[in-house]
């Protein structure tokens, strides 16, 4: 998980190097990033079912060995496009390892402690997230810009031993073994994620026909995959998993916050930078806080999950989201740099409560041939999320900043546009709040007229 997480954020700060060194534009350079997320969003929930399959501890420790390779192929590579190839690569090998670390957790934990280990998985991809621009920073000022992805080799062979020979060698189920894989499932379901995901990342904030085509296309695909599964003999989803409110809820409510913690990736460097005036170190450290906050309350979180129960830790973790949110959308810009970090230490916070509770709700009563497919639907609804917030809620702060230009707005411009942005997120927390406390009721509901039949 350490390692997936640090492959996403540490590219990001090579970005300007890369761009140098290859004589390219920032939008070709930007494919590096995208690559990597677009193999994992189109690929995670595919993994997931083939660990069901063929066995976790196998796949994991191939998608570990692949994640290595393309690791040293990226640091190799001589030009951009064999660059950009590796890193859809080495995002294959990181949709195997965000899938299986997961669910492995339901095989390996005894179930009054999921939520712990669920919190020490959340840890490790926030310290991941948090040392990514550090340590990018410090290898490209030092070695240069092929160190960020020459750094995932020693890593990458210390996790594939640690694989091999702390976790248990896991078998299929009979039924799993002869079910066998989907690939028409598989297909058109990364065929729909990839053309959603590009519909929603190209044109970098502007939404022209190329995009309205992809998102068609993405519809269309998405028609067709239900189709398929439907009539599939042995489906990659299974879609009567749907009917469960208790999943549907987890999955929507992953997919709005993360929409969500994306916003907070989008609009803080600006606001710091152009309405706080603050110079990139001051900036930076201000960015660090919240992952670092959400890697400090990682286990603690888990914790609190196994003693209190998941689904009322979701609700706590929502409610200081949503706390976080309202705080910022009424912040004045002559609070300074506490009034931007405090308020973001609530959110990522209550970001860290509720990923931890809400992963623990749903992984908790797992059975094991359903533990692969569930987790990458778990990581699949957070990346959509994601790029969804990284379109979307770009889109809200440009235009309630009414510049053309964000990067030479006005300040007072900046500040109303983030104050706007984070009231739009406080309605999807909101959103989400309904949802979980609907989604309950609905479950306790069947559970009653489960228990009365």
């Amino acid at each position: 998980m350490l390692l997936s997480s640090l492959g996403t954020s540490i590219a990001n700060v090579g970005l300007p190097s890369l761009a140098q060194a290859f004589n390219a534009s920032f939008q070709q350079v930007q494919w590096v990033v995208l690559a990597y997320l677009l193999a994992i969003t189109t690929l995670i929930v595919s993994a997931g079912r083939l660990g069901d399959i063929m066995g976790r501890k196998r796949l994991l420790l191939a998608g570990i060995l692949l994640f290595t390779l393309a690791s040293a192929l990226c640091g190799a590579a001589p030009a951009l496009w064999l660059l950009i190839a590796a890193r859809a690569v080495q995002g294959l090998g990181a949709a195997i390892m965000m899938a299986l670390s997961m669910a492995f957790v339901s095989g390996i934990v005894p179930k009054a402690r999921t939520g712990s280990a669920m919190g020490l998985l959340g840890t490790m991809s926030a310290m991941g997230t948090a040392l990514g621009p550090s340590l990018g920073g410090l290898l490209i000022a030092g070695p240069g810009w092929r160190a960020i992805f020459f750094v995932n080799i020693p890593l990458g062979l210390v996790a594939f031993l640690l694989a091999y020979r702390c976790l248990p060698v896991d078998r299929p189920q009979p039924k799993t073994g002869k079910a066998g894989f989907d690939p028409a499932g598989t297909l058109l379901l990364a065929l729909t994620l990839a053309a959603y995901a590009l519909a929603v990342t190209l044109g970098r904030g502007s939404f022209g026909a190329l995009n309205m085509a992809l998102l068609l296309a993405a519809f269309v695909g998405a028609g067709l995959f239900v189709l398929a599964e439907a009539r599939a003999a042995s489906p990659l989803i299974r879609l009567a998993m749907f009917r469960d409110p208790a999943l549907s809820a987890s999955l929507a409510m992953s997919a709005l916050v993360s929409t969500v913690m994306m916003a907070t990736l989008v609009v803080g460097p600006f606001y710091l930078s152009r309405a706080l005036g603050f110079d990139a170190a001051t900036v930076g450290f201000a960015l660090s806080v919240g992952p670092l906050a959400a890697a400090l309350t990682g286990v603690p979180a888990g914790r609190m999950a196994d003693r209190f129960g998941a689904q009322r830790m979701t609700l706590a973790g929502l409610v200081g989201v949503a706390a976080g949110c309202l705080v910022l959308a009424s912040m004045p810009a002559s609070f300074g740099l506490f009034g931007y970090i405090a308020p973001m230490v609530v959110i990522t916070v209550g970001y860290a409560l509720f990923m931890t509770a809400n992963n623990t709700a749903v992984m908790a009563d797992v059975g094991a041939d359903r533990r692969g497919v569930i987790s990458g639907m778990l990581s699949l609804s957070r990346n959509l999320g994601l790029i969804t917030g990284a379109s979307v809620m770009g889109a809200v702060f440009a235009l309630a900043s009414k510049a053309a230009d964000i990067a030479t707005a006005r300040p007072e411009a900046v500040a109303a546009g983030m104050r706007v942005t984070f009231a739009v997120a406080a309605v999807l927390i909101v959103a989400a709040l309904a949802i979980a406390v609907a989604g309950r009721a609905l479950a306790r509901r069947n559970s009653i007229s489960e228990a009365a039949s």
